[in-house]
């Protein structure tokens, strides 16, 4: 990408979770070396947090002005709507699959590439929508391996409700977690239009009865990048200060 300090490698996995090649975008801040430690960032639609989000380049001013740790970037994008459907989607065909792959595969392959902290709050997962989903319900799962999230305007159904009541351990994890007040009619992948705002005042209500370290905010518009992006400077200093 142009205009970034740090520089971005492409490089594919092949998944025996997911039965396919998966491509990845690995962030390098301009001052890596293996001399250091990094936490991990895992982004689900990793083309759009590198593009539209631009977080490589709010990632290179904040490691400039030292108020993050260091961190390297693991964008992975989605090869088109049906992909990230199935997915990142709670009752999608590849869902549990992908969660597999983030945990037995993925994260291997970063430590072994990457001197990480190895360990669960070294790495964070983010996403939107139903990325913020699936980085939830993968932390759920595998607690020891992710232990931040990051969820700009997660989508929120009752499966998601029922897993978070069930999880027994929720001072294992970190919680970032928006939603935007005018998210009162969303068009979801499917052409249906949802609320996202009841559901993640739902959530944040179950979250905060069963005491999970979180921040939530509800920021005053509507889901789409225009406040997603701006938001994560706070996100990513709240979760990866120094």
């Amino acid at each position: 990408m142009n205009g970034i300090k740090g520089k971005i490698k492409e490089v594919t996995l092949t998944s025996e979770a997911l039965n396919e090649e998966v491509q990845i975008l690995i962030y390098e801040p301009a001052n890596f070396s293996p001399l250091y430690k990094y936490h991990v960032l895992i982004a689900q639609d990793g083309q759009d947090y590198l593009n539209l989000g631009k977080i490589a380049r709010v990632t290179d001013h904040l490691l400039s002005i030292k108020q993050i740790d260091n961190t390297i970037i693991v964008a992975i994008p989605y090869k088109d709507v049906i992909d990230r459907k199935e997915k990142y989607h709670p009752n999608g065909q590849k869902h549990q699959q992908y969660i597999r792959f983030l945990a037995d595969e993925l994260t291997p392959y970063i430590d072994k590439e990457y001197p990480t902290f190895n360990m669960g709050m070294g790495r964070i997962l983010l996403g939107d929508s139903l990325g913020g989903t699936v980085s939830l319900l993968a932390a759920l799962t595998y607690p020891h391996t992710f232990g931040k999230i990051i969820m700009q305007s997660p989508y929120v159904n009752s499966h998601v409700i029922d897993k978070v009541k069930d999880f027994k351990h929720p001072h294992q994890l970190e919680l970032y977690h928006v939603i935007g007040k005018q998210e009162t009619e969303v068009k979801t992948t499917d052409g249906k239009i949802k609320d996202f705002v009841y559901p993640n005042r739902e959530l944040h209500d179950v979250m905060k009865k069963k005491s999970y370290p979180i921040f939530y905010d509800e920021f005053d518009g509507d889901h789409t990048w225009t406040y997603w992006q701006p938001d994560l400077s706070r996100a990513l200093k709240m979760m990866l200060s120094m």
